[in-house]
């Protein structure tokens, strides 16, 4: 058995999640991987960048493009917390990245709603990836600042 599943990958982006909670930010996170292993880690920086496109999709993308040496993440995997926005779609087609892992639905703001083909066609999307903790954890980071 593979001690490197869906689950474990997604464990990593929800503590960059909790990272970036702890930070005041959105509690969003990403695990980029390339043959079962983590080449880019990001949490949201929107507020410490002072920039609305320094999502954690966004930051892992660029980080694993300057691991890889490449602008292309075909053989690829991303891990995110919470389903991508329609920037961050976009971002991830561009990139090509192989298969797409998200743990919780964003209703208002996911792709999904707004750009189902942004992603690369090849692109393989699996959602609902320890849905309840991603999930928790934006409800509990809003319950708070309400």
């Amino acid at each position: 058995m593979n001690p490197f599943d869906d689950a474990y990958f997604m464990k990593q982006a929800l503590a960059e999640a909790s990272l970036a909670a702890r930070e005041g930010e959105v509690p969003v996170g990403a695990v980029i991987v390339c043959n079962n292993r983590i080449i880019a880690r990001a949490h949201n920086q929107t507020e410490r960048l002072n920039d609305p496109t320094a999502h954690a999709e966004m930051l892992a993308i660029t980080s694993a493009t300057h691991t890889l040496g490449a602008k292309y993440l075909t053989d690829c995997a991303l891990y995110v917390t919470v389903e991508p926005c329609v920037m961050c779609a976009g971002a991830i087609g561009w990139a090509q990245i192989s298969r797409l892992v998200y743990g919780a639905s964003d209703e208002k703001r996911g792709f999904r709603r707004y750009a189902p083909q942004a992603l690369h066609p090849r692109t393989d999307v699996e959602s609902g990836v320890m849905d309840e903790a991603c999930a928790g954890m934006m409800t509990d980071f809003f319950r708070k600042r309400r």
